[in-house]
């Protein structure tokens, strides 16, 4: 018998929301707040904050997600499944984590996140079930439909694609959901409700947190400091074909490793063509020549948020000499807090995500997705300061200096003044027309949810480049 026709989610105001990302804004200014030792004398902790009514609404079926990549990939992701599910009126699963990329980490989305908050947070806008029922097994394809959804999909895309599916099937499976909706061009309760989960529904457990915290208060112990995510993984520099300085043994290992996953679609990359359009991580030593003409001394505190670097210590040797107080988090805390966390590498950029988070300065070396995350994060808690460095126009310096062209004092005024405008502040993004990759991605300023919403909202969400 042929199911009656899925309901859609009629969109109401969203004052309801705005006000509920307002209050809850001022409480996550206020934590933080209280964690850099500014508010004051402490008070009685309040009760238990009660939890919002259960959405009541006819489910049109169950949506099941597998992620894909990273964490921060992974985190973006979630926020925007959470959407679709809302839009459409289903019923989500807790979204399952990815295991088979190249970190092999087997965390499930307990082991990161705390999975109680996240379901009783959003109890008011979706339905979340820990798993599908029994009656719907693996691979009963009668009732489930295992799927992508295309990249970058608007919500008509969902409300005349994906909604009629649920007319035939009980449970749809997107297997991919990686950039799976779009930047902008999405109503702003939707856009809101991306924010909420972000900043509010994604709570890692209280391990991580502990952890995290604790790493926080050691380096805020030292004074102020520097989070640097140095993005010289082995990963990322396989991924984007990146070789410049290394070895010729260590560019081959990184292509036969390129090779090796058929789903990196790049195979046979221009590594110097690359590095001077700006798409290569600076490397450590390309890293200390720019803190060093950004004006940071020698003694500056520099916290790694970052996996193994490529190369190890020795790759790290420029950088270290430079600024002595570098520290990472394998260096501020004993093996054993660390080992329940080891081999598991999203729990570990949990750990470097809120240290990141926390610090005073943020400089990432490259804009990737935890790049990104943290500087929406930091924009949410108050703009706090974040550095975004021009790739491009930095490494044409480097040259430049390196072949004497140019004195010191030359390139550390042309790193300076590239950079008197590229510290985060209120802005809009923009929007490129049909170029969705190329635009500022949403997670890394959903201004819909930040002070400066009003100005933005008046030039149709997004400010139009073409």
């Amino acid at each position: 018998m042929a199911r009656s026709r899925p309901r859609v989610w009629l969109l109401a105001g969203c004052g309801a929301v705005l006000l509920w990302a307002f209050v809850g804004q001022l409480v996550a200014v206020g934590r933080l707040l209280a964690l850099f030792g500014l508010a004051g004398d402490a008070e009685p902790s309040p009760p238990p904050t009660a939890l919002p009514p259960r959405r009541v609404y006819k489910s049109n079926g169950y949506l099941k997600v597998s992620c894909n990549g990273g964490l921060n990939q992974m985190r973006s992701e979630i926020c925007d499944m959470v959407a679709v599910a809302r839009l459409l009126n289903l019923t989500m699963v807790v979204p399952e984590l990815d295991k088979r990329s190249f970190w092999a980490d087997q965390s499930n989305f307990e082991d990161i996140f705390d999975v109680k908050h996240f379901i009783d947070t959003l109890r008011d806008e979706v339905h979340i079930v820990k798993q599908l029922p029994k009656r719907f097994g693996p691979e009963d394809s009668n009732n489930i439909l295992n799927m992508p959804p295309v990249s970058w999909s608007d919500e008509k895309y969902y409300l005349h694609q994906i909604l009629p599916l649920f007319s035939k099937y009980s449970v749809i499976h997107f297997n991919k959901t990686d950039a799976r909706l779009a930047n902008n061009g999405i109503s702003t309760q939707l856009q809101l409700l991306r924010c909420r989960v972000n900043f509010h529904a994604l709570k890692f457990t209280p391990q991580i947190e502990a952890l995290g915290n604790k790493l926080v208060q050691k380096l805020q112990a030292k004074g102020s400091f520097v989070a640097l995510h140095l993005r010289y993984e082995m990963d990322m520099l396989a991924f984007s074909g990146c070789n410049h300085g290394l070895s010729q043994e260590e560019a081959e290992e990184l292509k036969r490793m390129r090779y090796a996953y058929p789903w990196w679609r790049e195979k046979e990359i221009d590594s110097q063509a690359k590095r001077l359009q700006g798409l290569c991580p600076l490397t450590p030593e390309e890293t200390s020549f720019i803190l060093k003409a950004l004006g940071f001394q020698k003694d500056t505190l520099i916290y790694i948020a970052a996996g193994e670097i490529y190369g190890g210590e020795k790759r790290l040797e420029p950088l270290q000499a430079a600024f002595p107080k570098l520290v990472r988090k394998e260096t501020l805390l004993d093996l054993e807090a660390l080992r329940q966390f080891q081999n598991h590498s999203s729990q570990m950029a949990a750990l470097d995500f809120i240290v990141s988070t926390a610090s005073d300065i943020f400089i990432p070396t490259y804009d990737g997705n935890m790049a990104k995350l943290v500087e929406g994060q930091r924009r949410f808690l108050g703009f706090r300061r974040s550095v975004l460095l021009d790739r491009q126009k930095l490494v044409g310096f480097i040259d430049l200096y390196n072949n004497k062209t140019i004195s010191w004092n030359n390139f550390a005024s042309s790193v300076q003044e590239t950079h008197r405008n590229r510290v985060v502040q209120p802005s809009c993004r923009q929007k490129l027309e049909n170029k969705p990759k190329e635009e500022d991605y949403f997670y890394a300023n959903p201004h819909e949810c930040l002070a400066n919403s009003r100005f933005c909202s008046r030039t149709k969400d997004a400010i139009s480049v073409r």
